[in-house]
């Protein structure tokens, strides 16, 4: 029996376990499963950074209830993941005599959405006598570009810089190596990507098979259905939460939402109907909260709407500009951390040692936040050499294919973890070796 104390530490496999799967001139290829939040993930990649194959089933099942439901987004990944498992074969055109190792995001996430990944994973590199490594879920997502990126341009070169927004995080991050990381700054209370989702809920909006934020922000730039371009009711410039400092906080943007549709809305829908609210949910049920959310007119919610998005998006220019300042004061440090520390001092003193801006996350999939950041860079540092990247909106959202490319450096290294690893709901990224 194994000790209750034992620690899944990773382990050095022996050069020619990995090799002797491989047939001279194939490149490394990883199977890699994702399941944190409410997307069922497989992707087939290769160490030749060649993405094979790149399932997402999404779960449509969680808007009656205005957000994921955890009992339910479990059930789906239990009934999804075979079918994304055989679909990325399918698509790679492979077999599992093909795949060299097996990966999966370990955490963090949500704690019974992460065992289907990391249980499937576990099974199929067991019974197939494949190394196994589990990835930190935003590790994933800073390291996506390296991936995806075909000019220098776009290749970021370490140390860069990383704007991670997503339903569960909000960071700021210095990239110092593919495993080394300092957080700069968080959120102190809710994700960006959370209260997006609540504020999506909360004007009623449609998701139509889309997720509630990318809902959002197609109802700010389409407008209303049938519209002239009238006038909106005023509404004036939300706060940005904490100025000048490198600190996060979205939960006051996400109240003055909620006061807006309190003060504003009535308990009967619009004429023309809203959601169609056909059905009487169960007393007291997450849907029928959901439903009885007050109704405000589609000026009033588009309004409001552009107002949030507008604020949301001041905060991370403001954070990120911040940041970016606190690199250039810190260059020597940051070079010292990063084993540049001989590096010789650039002429211009404007100059900072990040030379890369990397923004992802499903966040990162919004393309207004995506020109507002852009236009915010070339505005405040226009004689600066600094790249501003963002990976593809399919890489963005939760993928596997970051995953297999997260855990490549490690396979390649000869590394892989104990099958009796476990799941991590809460872990820091600074903490990836602990």
């Amino acid at each position: 029996m194994l000790s209750a104390s034992r620690r899944c530490l990773p382990r050095q496999l022996p050069r020619a376990n990995l090799l002797h799967r491989r047939c001279p001139g194939r490149a490394f290829t990883v199977l890699a499963l994702e399941s944190s939040a409410d997307d069922t993930c497989a992707a087939i990649v290769t160490s030749e950074r060649e993405i094979l194959a790149n399932v997402v089933l999404r779960q449509l099942e969680h808007e009656a209830f205005g957000g994921i439901r955890p009992y339910t987004a479990l059930r789906e990944h239990q009934r999804n993941m075979p079918v994304a498992v055989r679909s990325a074969l399918d698509e790679a055109k492979l077999d599992m005599s093909a795949i060299d190792g097996i990966a999966f995001t370990r955490g963090p996430g949500m704690a019974g959405c992460l065992a289907v990944c990391t249980n499937a994973a576990k099974t199929l590199a067991s019974a197939l006598h494949k190394p196994l490594i589990g990835v930190h879920h935003m590790q994933a997502h800073a390291l996506t570009p390296l991936l995806i990126s075909r000019t220098p341009a776009t290749m970021p070169t370490f140390p860069f810089l990383t704007l991670l927004i997503s339903g569960g995080h909000t960071l700021l991050l210095l990239a110092l190596s593919v495993r080394r990381f300092r957080i700069l700054a968080t959120t102190r209370d809710e994700a960006i990507g959370r209260t997006v989702d609540k504020v999506a809920r909360a004007l009623r909006l449609e998701w139509r098979g889309r997720a509630p934020g990318a809902a959002l922000e197609a109802f700010c730039a389409e407008g209303i259905p049938g519209d002239k371009g009238g006038e909106l009711p005023y509404i004036a410039p939300l706060e940005t939460a904490l100025r000048e400092r490198l600190s996060f906080s979205f939960s006051g943007l996400h109240s003055a939402v909620d006061r807006y549709v309190q003060t504003h809305g009535s308990t009967a829908p619009p004429s023309g109907g809203d959601l169609g609210d056909s059905e009487t949910p169960p007393e007291h049920s997450q849907e029928a909260r959901y439903h009885s959310t007050p109704h405000l007119s589609d000026a009033h919610r588009l309004a409001i709407a552009r107002a949030f998005q507008a604020c949301a998006a001041a905060q991370l220019e403001e954070k990120v500009v911040l940041a970016l300042h606190w690199c250039k004061r810190n260059r020597a440090s940051i070079l010292a951390d990063s084993g540049r520390e001989n590096d010789d001092a650039p002429p211009d003193p404007r100059d900072v040692v990040v030379k890369h801006v990397v923004v992802s996350g499903g966040v990162a999939s919004n393309m207004y936040f995506r020109e507002r950041l852009s236009s915010c860079l070339k505005t405040t540092f226009p004689n600066q050499d600094l790249s501003l990247v963002f990976p593809p909106p399919a890489l963005c959202t939760d993928n596997a294919a970051m995953i297999a490319w997260a855990s490549m450096h490690r396979f390649l290294a000869g590394e892989a973890d104990d099958s009796s690893i476990l799941t991590r709901r809460n872990w820091s990224i600074e903490e990836l070796d602990a």
